[in-house]
């Protein structure tokens, strides 16, 4: 090789190394976006985080768009008041003033009065998160609150067994549920058998029990369930208690390490697609 082909082949080298290093490492390792689906921004009396400081969380970990929900509403209406740029906050009506109503407010009309107060704001797109087991669903109120959301084209965030699923599915068959935490550990073939009987009923991951096993991989399983259901699913934090919002960003990496396991298109459905998807209507409010 020659004098001047060796230095034209180091300037080339050069060259290609300052173009490399010229590119962002964001744009290189960025993580995959995630759409928080199951957040609670709770004002009791006051939040844990000021609003200020949830979004630079979310910013942080890349997550662009919540479901937002709050006991009582109020850190919900904080959250839209924000107007945040680059975060797309979806709406729920929770169905409570203070932790006790989770006891009582399937059998309590004045719920239901809190419900219709709330839906005047203009911009909810959903009822919940609220909680049920078993016969408790087939209360008077708990249907009144089904139709109200049939009739509004309203999700239902249930944190729910999968009795209860069933008697919100028989209150009124056009019922659109969320089904917080995919029932945590029912086994996954009841987990499958109610995705293929209720066509409109989707999981929601927080705290589900059993997605991944030894060192983090995903469990046979749930990745057939992933594969044959992949517009069923989406992700959450279930901010309920203070240090949920502390261990924010190790919940998003733990999704994280087993999204990877996925294929990509599978991983981005779950990821951001299907909250993408169902809450599309509401795109004027991102």
């Amino acid at each position: 090789m020659s004098i001047i082909s060796a230095r034209t082949g180091w300037r080339f080298l050069i060259a290609a190394a300052v173009l490399l290093s010229a590119v962002p490492a964001r744009a290189i390792e960025e993580p995959i976006e995630i759409f928080d689906a199951h957040l609670h921004y709770n004002w009791e009396p006051t939040p844990y985080f000021q609003v200020d400081e949830v979004l630079a969380l979310f910013r942080k970990h890349r997550v662009t768009g919540i479901l937002a929900t709050s006991r009582p509403n109020t850190g919900t209406h904080a959250l839209m008041d924000a107007k945040a740029e680059g975060l797309w906050v979806v709406p729920f009506i929770r169905p409570y003033r203070v932790r006790p109503d989770i006891q009582t407010w399937f059998n309590d009309p004045t719920i239901f009065d809190l419900v219709q107060d709330e839906y005047k704001r203009g911009y909810y797109r959903g009822i919940g998160e609220f909680h049920l087991s078993g016969k408790a669903a087939a209360t008077e109120w708990v249907k009144k609150a089904v139709d109200f959301a049939v009739a509004n084209d309203l999700y239902l965030h249930a944190h729910a067994d999968d009795e209860a699923v069933e008697i919100l599915m028989r209150h009124n068959a056009r019922a659109k549920i969320i089904w917080a935490h995919t029932g945590f550990s029912l086994a996954p073939s009841r987990v499958a058998a109610m995705l293929a009987t209720y066509p409109q009923l989707w999981g929601e991951l927080s705290y589900r029990s059993g997605i991944t096993g030894a060192g983090g991989a995903l469990t046979p399983e749930w990745r057939a369930m992933f594969e044959k259901y992949p517009d069923r699913f989406l992700l959450g934090s279930d901010t309920w208690i203070s240090e949920r919002w502390a261990s924010y960003g190790s919940i998003m990496a733990e999704y994280r390490g087993w999204l990877k396991q996925l294929p990509p298109g599978i991983a981005k459905q779950i990821a951001h697609g299907n909250a993408k998807r169902l809450f599309a209507e509401n795109a004027g409010n991102k």
